[in-house]
């Protein structure tokens, strides 16, 4: 079958372990399903893959990917939760959580081998493009605004770093539940599209805010991590999903805890919050924002968009 995997690690220029090519077909194996992929969707962890973080030579090749929505042998129409070994379920209850493509072979691929209890009903409502950029960017966001962050309609929330697929999510989610969302950019493109889809106002990267928010989506790291801790109020919540830009910021410890913030990590989240979010999607209308569909043979290009920061939303993948 025809996937896009890793072949070696290059941190500098990460698409030099790239290939695309034929790669066996997935093992059949005793409570897990082989899902015929209709589409998936690229996120940053592919990028760090190819960069050899979270994987070991040993290791490859490995094909990339964490989200996909596909077919089941008996017709059933899925969205795939990328989270392996959270609750044991075909793996064992004492195996550690990975994502797709960390220990077991990724989504980039034309068909895909998970545990049948990793499957969610994909609503008739969603293509399978749309389905396919859930369970990583929207799953998260949505994680990190209802169930991490308890925010609620009328609450003031940051999103560091409009355009990728976490903060569009985000912005899109907030604002149809009722939240006050702001976003940060460097690209005053990126800054209207944002305030486009929902924000209540965009600001460049380490501006000023009106004032102070009840929480803060950070998966910039280093670059906006100052930013965020002044910019919650104080008993507020940061709310941490990725380093992008680096995971070494000066801590600012005095002001976690003079001002008693939370900080809180977020992977992605459960299968019945992943579930709850493709209900949301078909019954509002809500969508997320892909930004390109590239063909399984072009995964490059995809990726490469990715690299160079140049989308806004999603990019997904049609094998």
């Amino acid at each position: 079958m025809l996937a896009a995997y890793v072949t070696s690690f290059s941190p500098d220029s990460p698409l030099d372990g790239l290939e695309v090519g034929d790669r066996p077909e997935p093992d059949a194996v005793e409570h897990w399903t082989t899902v015929d992929v209709r589409a998936a969707s690229l996120n940053h962890h592919d990028l760090w893959s190819l960069r050899g973080v979270g994987l070991k030579e040993q290791q490859l090749p490995m094909i990339l990917g964490t989200d996909a929505a596909g077919v089941t042998p008996d017709g059933t129409e899925v969205i795939v939760h990328g989270v392996i070994g959270a609750d044991g379920h075909g793996v064992g209850p004492k195996e550690p959580r990975s994502l797709l493509s960390e220990r077991y072979q990724g989504t980039l691929a034309e068909r895909v081998s998970v545990p049948t209890a990793n499957l969610v009903p994909k609503p008739a409502e969603l293509t399978f493009e749309e389905a396919a950029c859930l369970p990583t960017a929207w799953l998260t966001a949505y994680t990190m605004l209802f169930t991490a962050g308890g925010l609620t309609p009328g609450d003031r929330v940051l999103v560091q770093g409009a355009g990728g697929g976490l903060a569009t999510a985000a912005v899109t989610l907030g604002a149809a539940a009722g939240l006050e969302v702001w976003v940060t950019s460097r690209s005053a493109e990126k800054r209207e599209r944002a305030v486009a889809l929902g924000a209540a106002g965009a600001v460049e990267t380490g501006a000023r805010l009106p004032a102070r928010v009840d929480a803060v989506l950070e998966s910039v790291g280093q670059a906006t991590w100052a930013h965020s801790i002044r910019s919650v109020r104080p008993g507020g919540s940061v709310l941490v999903c990725g380093a992008t830009s680096g995971d070494a910021p000066p801590a600012e410890l005095t002001r976690i805890f003079f001002q008693e913030l939370r900080v809180q990590g977020v992977t992605m989240g459960s299968r019945d919050d992943l579930g709850a979010l493709a209900r949301f999607c078909a019954r509002t209308g809500v969508r997320p924002v892909i930004d390109a569909v590239v063909p399984l043979a072009e995964a490059a290009e995809g990726l490469a968009r990715l690299d160079r920061g140049d989308q806004f939303g999603k990019v997904a993948v049609r094998p």
